[in-house]
């Protein structure tokens, strides 16, 4: 394995054959002519060959020298490339960004925004996956997971993209025929609709309100994994669901849906979790930095 010494020792010798001369090499980096000529020895006993005929007065390349030369100047024209080819990664964002996200919000507002981040950086390629349950983003190889709420592992860096909450919601005819919660505890007594989605709690749901942080215990009329399903069936008056403010704003606004209980509310912010600095991937800094963008300009999305 080629390591940092090594390149060094390869440099060396390649400006001792252009010079023929180990105290002109010496000279020019500011080194002992004495430290170039440990150094050539070390290179010539790691590849077991004499690279110079040494006199007293010239330097000249061996037989085997002149043919390790060649090698030795593709080896280091090779890693100056991937040298700059590492640094443009660090500046140009291009390859494939892996994204995953929940199926109602990565459809309806994930996926608009990221087709305009295509058209400005064609450079890029996006696989988006939809998924209703939490994400391995290492071990499934994700680059970015657009969560909406809930919480992320300490080991990954959680960047928010825009303020958003849930609501207590159901349709007017679900509350003309089983009246209209008075408190929060009240929900233990009405049909209710949880959603099994990613890593929220199952059947629990923590609000905030006048007295704080307060959670409670709801039973299951029914149930699903997936968000536009509790949606619908919420619409169809089968109970209380809890949705992003996102989603059902404009059913409340339409009298479509009524908020149940407006003092609480469930805090889920629209959140960019990712494995490793941005400063590390211009793919991924370039991404995230469009999505803060993209949903400060477009507060209707959310």
């Amino acid at each position: 394995m080629i390591n940092e010494l090594g390149l060094k020792d390869m440099r060396l010798f390649c400006l001792v054959a252009r010079s023929n001369s180990f105290s002109a090499v010496a000279k020019s980096e500011g080194v002992s002519q004495a430290f170039v000529s440990k150094r050539i020895a070390a290179l010539e006993q790691a590849l077991q060959v004499r690279l110079f005929q040494r006199t007293t007065r010239t330097v000249n390349l061996t037989q085997e020298g002149e043919a390790i030369l060649l090698r030795v100047q593709k080896i280091l024209e090779d890693v100056e490339e991937m040298s700059d080819v590492a640094a443009c990664a660090q500046t140009v964002p291009r390859g494939l960004l892996r994204i995953a996200s929940s199926t109602g919000f990565g459809r309806n507002r994930l996926a608009p925004a990221l087709s305009e981040l295509m058209l400005l950086y064609p450079t890029l390629s996006v696989d988006l996956e939809l998924l209703d349950r939490p994400v391995d983003l290492i071990g499934e190889g994700f680059d970015l997971d657009i969560r909406v709420g809930g919480q992320h592992q300490p080991s990954l860096i959680a960047r928010v993209l825009a303020r958003n909450y849930r609501v207590l919601c159901a349709s007017p005819d679900y509350l003309a025929t089983r009246g209209v919660p008075e408190c929060l505890e009240d929900l233990a007594q009405h049909r209710c609709i949880p959603i099994r989605e990613r890593d929220q709690p199952f059947g629990q749901w923590r609000m905030i309100g006048p007295n704080g942080v307060e959670t409670v215990k709801v039973s299951a009329a029914m149930s699903s994994n997936n968000g536009e399903i509790v949606h619908q069936w919420g619409l169809k008056g089968h109970g209380i669901f809890l949705r992003s403010v996102w989603d059902v704003g404009g059913d409340l606004q339409s009298g479509l849906l009524v908020r149940v209980l407006p003092e609480y509310r469930q805090d889920a912010d629209v959140a960019a979790i990712y494995p490793h600095r941005l400063s590390n991937s211009a793919r991924l800094r370039v991404c995230v930095q469009f999505l803060m963008d993209w949903f400060a300009k477009n507060t209707n999305q959310i």
